[in-house]
């Protein structure tokens, strides 16, 4: 399994005054590598959008190992995981310039039409996206 790497720098907005990011930030940053890999395959949500379709998150887990400080730059790490369902499940490790572990997670998401309503079957343009994206990363 291969993964996509973002490069994020943290900024002085994004830490408390003992210049230790704040937790939310990290839901960011995947969701920053998330469109990244995702939009190499034309599956960001504009290009899901343009094509009559919404993917909104409906499950996110995180856990936090140690924390991120102010200028660090970090390294976000995706893939995703092959799924049986009409789903799309990315997968994010979250490092610092010493390569340690900063956090990691899931998101998973869904696709529904404009008017939200959930699809079980990926449209076939949807799921050729897929399959390119799945066979990029090896999955």
């Amino acid at each position: 399994m291969n993964y996509h790497e973002t490069r994020i720098r943290v900024r002085f907005n994004e830490v408390d005054s003992y210049r230790v990011a704040w937790h939310g930030n990290y839901v960011a940053w995947m969701e920053v590598g998330r469109n990244e890999l995702a939009g190499l395959f034309d599956l960001n949500a504009d290009q899901v959008y343009s094509l009559g379709y919404l993917a909104p998150v409906v499950e996110l887990q995180l856990k936090y190992r140690k924390p991120s400080l102010f200028d660090e730059e970090l390294k976000v790490m995706t893939t995703v995981k092959r799924t049986e369902t009409a789903t799309m499940e990315f997968v994010c490790e979250i490092f610092g310039p010493d390569e340690t572990l900063r956090a990691s997670g899931r998101c998973v998401l869904v696709l529904t039409d404009l008017n939200g309503i959930l699809q079980f079957a990926l449209p076939p343009v949807i799921n050729e996206r897929i399959e390119r994206l799945l066979a990029y990363l090896e999955v």
